[in-house]
């Protein structure tokens, strides 16, 4: 299960990202600064809720390029949400959100602040790469905690995609008023085709 994650190449990619970021701390050649880690996850977080709920669940658009993104972006994962190929977020989706990320906490705080927060980044959405892997394949976490949060993504795929945006941080669905308990929602007749 772990190695087949580890297989999708932005996955790849991020881990070995995150592990020269850390083994170059470990060496002394990066110092990394834990509120600029910290706050690189937190970016990470809300652009994740943000990004889901406003640009994923966006109408679509008629430019013919921009709609093919959208579907391979989100769409085609709700109609077939247990396809691993549409599951990950795609390298060429990652890399210019990740530089133009770090390259405004760099003009902010400084590029130094920028390598920790990009860390800080990589290791969230390796989280939420987690989280939202574990939800889609046949595996029952051992967990409460774990088993919750994957009723709870799959509550956004299977009961009403209007709530449930936070992914691996529920907390911003309390926060944006989209949170709902397990029977609170009717059901959607969207959850699978979000335009049709």
């Amino acid at each position: 299960m772990f190695l087949v994650f580890l297989r999708h190449g932005s996955v790849a990619a991020l881990v070995l990202a995150a592990a020269a970021e850390m083994l170059g701390w470990l060496f002394g050649i990066v110092a990394l600064q834990p509120l600029m880690i910290a706050l690189g996850a937190l970016m990470f977080y809300l652009s994740e809720y943000g990004m889901h709920r406003f640009a994923f669940h966006a109408p679509p658009v008629s430019w013919m390029w921009l709609a093919k993104l959208q579907h391979r972006l989100h769409y085609d994962h709700h109609v077939e949400p247990n396809r691993l190929d549409l599951l990950f977020l795609p390298i060429w989706f990652l890399v210019p959100n990740l530089a133009l990320a770090a390259a405004l906490v760099g003009l902010v705080f400084g590029m130094e602040a920028a390598v920790s927060a990009l860390l800080g980044m990589m290791l969230a959405i390796l989280h939420y790469e987690w989280v939202h892997y574990v939800a889609h394949i046949p595996y029952q976490p051992r967990t409460r905690l774990g088993r919750w949060i994957k009723q709870y993504h799959l509550r956004h795929h299977f009961i009403s995609e209007k709530h449930w945006f936070g992914v691996s941080n529920p907390s911003l669905d309390r926060a944006f008023g989209t949170f709902r308990g397990p029977d609170a929602s009717e059901k959607s007749t969207t959850t699978r085709k979000l335009f049709s």
